[in-house]
């Protein structure tokens, strides 16, 4: 039997209800997890390139006068390294500024000594064996001074960044299954509405292949339509929650932007929702003709 009579006898082949707004819904929150996971990387991997080679010198010294003689003979050594880029002292002021939401306006400074900062860019990674020598060259001229590369300040950070991509890729991964089990689910009802109609195309000469091809087609249709939707939907979200980030003024936020990469991925994302609902059907379809017999 040619497909197009076996298609004509089978017309409920369609997923009718709310199958293809499953899927859009499935795909919009596809797209939602997916955009936050690929902001992710991107954030961990703009943060951990601008602080691979940076390095945080202090000189915790309660005494004014000593703290920055000590704060200047190191920054003086710093220059002269030949692994230090570049070494600059963090100004009072700016210092000031970071702690006033802790300590408040107009802070004794006497009473809270505030520890001198000097900022240190150096020409490969912050390794613990730059650090320790570092550590020699500043040990006699500033003794009160502490070298910590800034990357391990925000080591917590990343964990938690790298803990929120694996959950970002486990929801992809569970709304795939989910959208399956709607397609199958879909699937085995309209098997059962269009059960006889089947059997009179098996008793014409209509093989298994055929009218699997049938509900592939319905199912193809539905999963693009609510994959277009979806979408749409998912993208409009994005560049919602992108704006309001953004509207934050936060430098590290900032890395976490989309490439034009992550926005081709995304875009891909309702032709794999595609792709798993016709696979789904077909299996299904199969393996019930199957038991028919």
């Amino acid at each position: 039997m040619r497909g197009d009579r076996a298609s004509q006898l089978v017309p409920q082949a369609r997923l009718a209800g709310p199958i293809p707004w499953v899927i859009a819904i499935m795909v919009a929150l596809t797209v939602i997890a997916a955009a936050g996971g690929l902001a992710l990387n991107n954030l961990a991997q703009t943060a951990q390139s601008e602080l691979s080679g940076g390095a945080t010198v202090q000189i915790v010294e309660a005494l004014p006068l000593e703290r920055s003689r000590q704060a200047q003979a190191s920054l003086a050594l710093l220059l002269q390294h030949p692994a230090v880029v570049s070494a600059a002292r963090v100004p009072d002021e700016e210092l000031e500024q970071l702690l006033e939401p802790w300590l408040g306006v107009g802070a004794d400074r006497e009473a809270v000594p505030i520890p001198a900062l000097i900022d240190v860019r150096l020409r490969s990674d912050a390794t613990e064996t730059q650090l320790d020598s570092l550590r020699t060259l500043l040990a006699e001229q500033a003794p009160a001074a502490r070298i910590d590369a800034q990357s391990a300040w925000l080591r917590p950070v990343f964990s938690a960044i790298s803990s929120l991509q694996w959950l970002a890729l486990a929801l992809v991964v569970l709304l795939g299954l989910t959208s399956a089990a709607a397609v199958w689910l879909a699937a085995r009802s309209a098997l059962g509405t269009n059960r006889n109609t089947i059997e009179v195309v098996h008793l014409l000469g209509g093989t298994d292949s055929q009218i699997a091809r049938i509900f592939q087609r319905s199912v193809g249709f539905d999963a693009a339509l609510g994959g277009a939707a979806g979408l749409a939907l998912g993208l409009i979200a994005v560049f919602v929650i992108g704006r309001q980030f953004a509207g934050l003024g936060s430098g590290m936020v900032a890395g976490g932007g989309l490439s034009w990469i992550d926005w081709v991925l995304l875009a891909l994302v309702p032709a794999f929702g595609v792709i798993i609902a016709v696979l789904t059907a077909r299996v299904t379809v199969m393996g019930a003709l199957r038991r028919m017999l």
